[in-house]
């Protein structure tokens, strides 16, 4: 088993005005979900955004954990009094999104560029 380090799961992350906006890389299970939550908490951290915007086109799978991941950093941006958002997401990860109805509870969006332009 290949273990993923932070810049694998992450390999690109800029802020944009009051958003961060994070690149996820791979499939996101238990074995690398922990290295997936302590980057992206640790970023949210650093740099305290009012948006979150996941980009997950390069996730073609994720399990329960990855999903975890997803909520806890919700939480995180509603303490902070932000919103998250998920973007390109594909027909297998949406789909474990909304067997586990979770897309609801996320601000899901066609492209960074309509996460950006919403109202935080």
């Amino acid at each position: 088993m290949d273990l993923k380090t932070a810049t694998d799961l992450v390999p690109a992350a800029r802020t944009e005005g009051d958003a961060l906006i994070l690149t996820v890389h791979g499939e996101i299970d238990m074995h690398n979900s922990p290295v997936l939550r302590t980057e992206i908490l640790d970023l949210v951290g650093k740099h305290l955004p009012r948006k979150l915007v996941l980009n997950l086109t390069d996730v073609g799978y994720m399990d329960s954990s990855a999903c975890a991941v997803l909520v806890q950093a919700l939480r995180r941006m509603r303490e902070l009094g932000g919103k998250i958002y998920l973007t390109g997401l594909q027909p297998r990860v949406k789909g474990i999104l909304e067997i586990q109805r979770l897309v609801s509870i996320f601000n899901v969006v066609k492209d960074e560029a309509e996460a950006l332009n919403s109202v935080a």
